[in-house]
């Protein structure tokens, strides 16, 4: 980080020192950090997660110093992801266990993990009690003139050399969380009170930090070394805690993870109060809860299990979520706030659903059905109990096909965006309605073992010319149904590349606590594996997601792709000649579109956006920089209303480009598929298939 060694004539160590143990004596509680040892059931649940994973996690990882070494680096960035926290003579210190945690772990030893643990805590308060006690001598006594500036992403960083550094990269820390707040429109007696009671907050949680904390936060970092699936869930969270920390149907439906200091929002689930309100997005960032009318809890610093206490509630009741839109730069603090009503989500809320684009081309109506999956369901309940008109997926969908042949139908899309999955069996089921029986996924276990799973049914729900839509969202069962598609070539995978998530997993009960860990891999017909990679569309859309943080392949260890003998199966030729047409007649199409060009336009300045690695804390720079990427986006939407034929903006204040007139985040999907230009372009593709299928034909 460049920042100057002489930060004006202030001894930063003795700021700490002086004022902030007195503020610190004041209104923070004291630490007792010495209290935090593990426990006789700790080390006993310790063996039984060495054993489970060494005989049984799919991977056969041998336990040894090799992984030792990965081990203790999954350790050191849980703990201090920004490197901001332990100095190099801290490291030299835990560098000497580098190779002995394998030998610890067999033995059920926890020591060097809690310690570990501990110097982190101690650490985390000089901060808090450090920035506390800057924000005392008030906003206005920082110095932002100077050509000082800040490295915007440290987890590969030098450690800082020693105090005087950490104190030196605090102070900037400090300057650099200013400065977006006062970007983001915010005055400084409100920045001031707004700090003062995040990290007072995040002190006092600091505070109660238990030894099941640690013990949790150590062994995750063990069991992640083998995937990023295979996770500790302490007695306390093993009930509601999985690898994203889903919340409950009966909240506001969204998934959720950390991201360093924030929690950010992973997927929506389909129907769910989330998804509805059109004003929230996959990436957004939550920083702040409101219940009902009250005051709104600044939750920046705040364990993911804690935020997601605060979001659930009782059905009926209301809560504010105050969100830093994805859409946002890196260093855009501007903040938007999202009322919802907690609701359960119902399966038929949830249910398969169809409607007709009319499209007409070349002096030609054409009709496109288009079914809307939003997950792979079924009422197991009712399934079980032998009701003859339980709901699934697969039967909604057979049902839906047949209304719209009814309706004298042209060709039809499977949207499959956002879809995170669900049942195996239903996404066997529905690749049996397109295809003349046939196997339709391969599992894999660790020992080698392939279980081929198939359709025996005889005969198909619907023979036309078919889509599948796509996205980075689309995840496990989308994938293996998507997967399958194209394989046979029976239908057109269009969208964007997907998840991903090609693992099973299984819960295992500890004497303390449960093990989820990763036991086998979904591969498709072809042998090819879901993993990591995902499904390869075979017309890609572009995505104003950033996919580099989304998806299988942006999470730490995650098993790689690979491949494995096919299963028999018979795949319909009849498609692979026209992809390259097709793909060139998209292009084109896409090339004259003001909603594509727009799209690729804005990820190439979000990708120069994340280029940067530092960032200056003179204020009338950061402004500069702000105005000039503000003056981008507008020019960008402006070309965009000037090819759609519509009026120009003056400015950015009254509209942000990035959400449509409903406040709904722009990826290229709409709740009113006549607005929504992926879908209308993915018909135009099948009007294309369908026009070159008919010249192939007469030609014949």
């Amino acid at each position: 980080m460049k920042v100057s060694r002489t930060l004006r004539s202030t001894c930063l160590s003795a700021l700490l020192a002086v004022a902030g143990s007195a503020l610190a004596a004041e209104r923070l509680p004291v630490l007792d950090v010495e209290s935090l040892q593990p426990t006789r059931e700790q080390r006993i649940a310790t063996l039984n997660t060495v054993e489970l994973l060494r005989r049984h996690h799919y991977n056969r990882i041998q336990l040894n110093d090799a992984l030792s070494s990965e081990i203790f680096d999954s350790y050191l960035k849980q703990l201090d992801p920004q490197r901001s926290l332990f100095t190099a003579a801290d490291i030299k210190e835990f560098e000497r266990h580098r190779y002995s945690m394998d030998d610890l772990l067999l033995k059920g030893d926890l020591s060097v993990g809690f310690a570990m643990h501990r110097r982190q805590i101690e650490r985390a308060n000089q901060r808090l009690i450090f920035i506390t006690s800057m924000l005392s001598q008030g906003i206005e006594e920082l110095d932002f003139t100077t050509d000082q500036q800040i490295q915007i992403d440290r987890e590969k960083a030098d450690w800082p050399a020693d105090q005087q550094a950490l104190d030196e990269l605090w102070h900037a820390q400090l300057k650099d969380e200013v400065l977006r707040l006062r970007l983001a429109g915010r005055d400084d007696q409100r920045i001031d009170e707004l700090l003062k009671r995040r990290y007072q907050s995040q002190q006092t949680r600091l505070s109660q930090t238990r030894g099941e904390d640690i013990f949790q936060n150590y062994l995750n970092a063990f069991a992640m070394v083998y995937d990023p699936h295979t996770q500790y869930m302490s007695p306390e969270n093993a009930e509601n805690f999985d690898i994203n920390m889903s919340l409950s149907l009966e909240g506001i439906g969204a998934v959720l993870q950390s991201d360093n200091e924030f929690t950010k929002i992973v997927r929506l689930v389909p129907a769910g109060p989330a998804e509805k309100s059109q004003q929230l997005a996959p990436a957004d960032r939550i920083i702040g809860v409101a219940q009902g009318e009250g005051e709104m809890v600044d939750v920046v610093g705040w364990r993911l299990d804690e935020v997601v206490k605060l979001i659930r509630g009782p059905k009926g009741s209301s809560l504010t979520l105050e969100v830093i839109p994805a859409s946002n730069p890196a260093t855009d603090m501007t903040s938007r706030l999202v009322r919802l009503t907690r609701e359960a989500v119902k399966l038929e809320d949830q249910a398969a659903k169809a409607n007709v684009l009319d499209i007409r081309e070349q002096g030609r109506d054409y009709r496109i059905g288009v079914i809307e999956v939003p997950g792979f369901y079924i009422d197991f309940r009712a399934y079980r109990r032998g009701d003859p008109d339980y709901r699934s997926t697969t039967r909604d969908v057979r049902r839906l096909l047949q209304e719209l042949e009814e309706k004298s139908v042209d060709a039809v899309v499977l949207d499959l965006r956002n879809n995170g999955g669900g049942s195996l069996q239903e996404a066997t089921e529905l690749t049996g309605l397109f295809i003349d029986r046939g196997p339709t996924v391969l599992v894999r276990d660790a020992q080698g073992q392939v279980q081929v799973l198939d359709d025996p049914g005889v005969g198909t729900a619907y023979n036309g010319p078919l889509a599948v839509m796509v996205n980075r969202l689309s995840a496990s069962a989308s994938e293996i149904f998507a997967g399958a598609m194209q394989d046979y070539g029976r239908a057109l995978v269009i969208g964007e590349p997907t998840f991903g998530k090609g693992t099973v997993q299984s819960i295992q009960p500890l004497n303390h606590g449960e093990l989820k860990l990763t036991l086998a891999k979904f591969y498709r017909v072809s042998g090819q594996s879901t993993q990591n990679r995902g499904v390869i569309p075979d017309i890609t859309f572009p995505s104003l997601l950033e996919t580099t943080d989304i998806g299988e392949s942006a999470l730490p260890r995650a098993l790689p792709w690979d491949t494995i003998a096919p299963a028999q199966y018979r795949m319909d030729r009849q498609l692979a000649p026209l992809i390259r047409q097709l793909a060139e007649r998209h292009e084109e199409r896409a090339a004259r579109d003001p909603d594509f060009t727009y799209t690729m336009a804005r990820i190439e300045l979000n990708r120069a956006m994340r280029e940067r690695q530092f960032l200056p804390l003179n204020e009338a720079k950061r402004r500069e920089e702000q105005q000039a990427f503000e003056q981008k986006l507008l020019d960008l939407e402006n070309r965009r209303r000037e090819a759609r034929g519509e009026e120009h903006l003056t400015s950015l204040e009254r509209e942000d480009p990035f959400l449509d007139a409903g406040n709904t985040p722009l990826t290229g999907e709409s709740d009113d598929k006549d607005d929504d230009p992926f879908l209308a372009e993915t018909g135009n593709i099948l009007i294309d298939l369908l026009r070159l299928t008919e010249q192939v034909a007469a030609a014949s």
